[in-house]
C-alpha cells in the first residue's frame, strides 16, 4: 500500500478517535499501530520501538522536564506568586490583552520541551473574571509560546540545524527574525484583539483590595527569576532541560520560605505527578519510534527526493510533513537538514529558512506537539475548537512567507 494513503489513514484514525472524546496519548498510539500493521506487522518491532525510546536519553530528559515545570509551576501558582505577577504586569502595562500574549512569548524564549505548561497558569491568572473560553486561552498560550522558534539562539531545532547545514546561528535568525515579527502580529490580530471585554483590573488596580505594590513586584521577579536561572544553566551552564528545571524547583522550595511564601513539599513533588500527562507523552514517543523502525521516515523522505518538483518545494512538503509526524523540532531537523546540506553544500540561507519554517508550521497543527497537549489539558479546552484557527493562522503565516521567499529567492 502507498506509504502517503497509509499515513492519510492513520491521521484518519486519530481524528476519529479524537473526535470519540478518546485521549491524544491513545488515539495518536492507535495511528501509529495502524501504520505498523500495514507496512510491517512484525512483532519484534514493536519491542524494538519500545527499547529505542526507554533507552532514548530524550524520553528521560523530556519526562522529567515536565515533571519539574509542573513542581515549578505550583510553587509558583499555591504560593500567589503567579497572581501577584499579573497584578503587577497589569499595573504596569495597563494591558491583560498584552500580558497574555508577552508573557507565553517570553517564556518561549526558554527551550523547555513542554514548557507551555509554564505559561498555562499565567494566561489562566491574566483572564481570570473575563469572559474567554478554554479554546481561546490555550489557543494564545500554545501560539505565542513559539514566536521565537525562527530567532533564538538557544532553540535546539536552530542549533542542531546550523550545525548540520554548516551556516551560523546568527545569519539565519538575521534571515528569519521577521518571520518572528509576523507570527506576533498574526496572533495579535487573530486571537487575541478580537476579544472583548472591559479591563476593569487594570483601570483600578489601586482599588484591588488584594493589590500590594510592594509584595507584588516581589512576586514578579520571583517569578521571572526562575526562568532566567533555568536559562543560564542550560545555556551557559550546558545542562539539561531535566537537570537545569529539578535544580530550579528545589531551590525555589528554600527560597519561597525565606520570603514568607511557603508552599508544602508534599504538595509540589506529590501533586506534579499527572498521571494522563504521562501516558500521552508516552504514547507520542512511541508513535515516533514505531515511525523510525517500520522505514516510514526514510520512505517519505526518499518519495519526496523522487518527485519532479523544485527543490524548495520538496524540501517545504518534507519539513512540513515530518513536522505533523513528530510534532518536534529536532525531529524535522534532523530528517530534512542532512537532505539541505547535499542539495545546497555552500549553506543556503533561503533554503535552511524554508525548511524551518515549513517545519515549525507542521509541528503547529498536530496533536503530536507536546505543548498543545499540555495546553490542552491544563485549560481542559476542545482540541478541534483549540486546533483549527491555530490551523487557520499557520496557513497565513505559511502564505506570506512563500510568497516573500518566492520574490527574494536568492537561489
Amino acid at each position: 500500500m502507498n506509504i502517503f494513503v497509509v499515513l492519510a489513514l492513520a491521521m484518519l484514525l486519530i481524528i476519529v478517535a479524537l473526535r470519540k472524546k478518546v485521549p491524544i496519548g491513545p488515539a495518536i498510539l492507535a495511528g501509529g499501530l495502524l501504520i505498523w500493521v500495514a507496512v510491517k506487522p512484525e512483532i519484534p518491532l514493536l519491542g524494538e520501538a519500545a527499547k529505542q525510546m526507554f533507552t532514548m536519553q530524550r524520553t528521560y530528559d523530556l519526562l522529567f522536564a515536565l515533571y519539574f515545570v509542573v513542581c515549578l509551576e505550583i510553587e509558583l501558582r499555591k504560593s500567589g506568586c503567579l497572581k501577584g505577577m499579573v497584578q503587577y504586569l497589569n499595573h504596569l502595562i495597563h494591558s491583560t490583552k498584552v500580558t497574555m500574549a508577552v508573557m507565553p512569548a517570553f517564556l518561549g524564549l526558554l527551550p523547555s520541551v513542554g514548557g507551555a505548561r509554564f505559561s498555562a497558569p499565567i494566561v489562566d491568572n491574566a483572564s481570570k473574571g473575563m469572559t474567554i473560553t478554554a479554546e481561546q486561552k490555550a489557543t494564545i498560550n500554545f501560539w505565542f509560546r513559539h514566536i521565537f522558534e525562527f530567532s533564538s539562539p538557544i532553540i535546539p531545532g536552530m542549533i542542531l540545524a546550523c550545525s548540520i547545514v554548516g551556516v551560523g546561528v546568527g545569519d539565519v535568525i538575521i534571515h528569519l527574525v521577521w518571520v518572528t515579527a509576523l507570527m506576533f502580529a498574526i496572533g495579535w490580530l487573530m486571537f487575541v484583539r478580537p476579544m472583548k471585554f472591559e479591563d476593569l483590573r487594570a483601570q483600578n488596580m489601586s482599588e484591588d483590595p488584594d493589590f500590594d505594590l510592594a509584595r507584588n513586584r516581589m512576586d514578579f521577579w520571583l517569578s521571572i527569576l526562575p526562568v532566567a536561572a533555568v536559562f543560564l544553566l542550560m545555556v551557559f551552564g550546558g545542562i539539561g532541560a531535566a537537570v537545569s528545571m529539578g535544580v530550579v524547583a528545589a531551590a525555589m522550595v528554600f527560597v519561597l520560605m525565606g520570603t514568607n511564601r511557603a508552599v508544602p513539599i508534599k504538595d509540589i513533588f506529590i501533586g506534579a505527578i499527572e498521571w494522563k500527562l504521562l501516558r500521552d507523552v508516552t504514547c507520542i514517543l512511541f508513535f515516533i519510534q514505531l515511525l523510525d523502525v517500520t522505514g516510514v521516515l526514510g520512505q517519505v523522505v526518499e518519495s519526496f527526493k523522487a518527485a519532479p518538483l523544485p527543490t524548495p518545494v520538496i524540501i517545504a512538503g518534507l519539513s512540513f510533513l515530518i513536522g505533523v509526524l513528530t510534532g518536534m523540532s529536532q525531529g524535522h531537523v534532523a530528517i530534512v537538514m542532512p537532505i539541505v546540506a547535499l542539495l545546497a553544500p555552500a549553506g543556503s540561507l533561503d533554503l535552511v529558512g524554508v525548511a524551518l519554517v515549513f517545519g515549525v508550521g507542521g509541528q503547529m497543527i498536530t496533536p503530536t506537539h507536546v505543548c498543545l497537549i499540555v495546553s490542552l489539558d491544563y485549560f481542559k479546552a476542545d482540541f478541534f475548537k483549540t486546533l483549527v484557527p491555530v490551523i487557520v493562522a499557520e496557513a497565513l503565516l505559511l502564505g506570506v512567507f512563500s510568497a516573500y521567499s518566492y520574490l527574494t529567492w536568492a537561489g
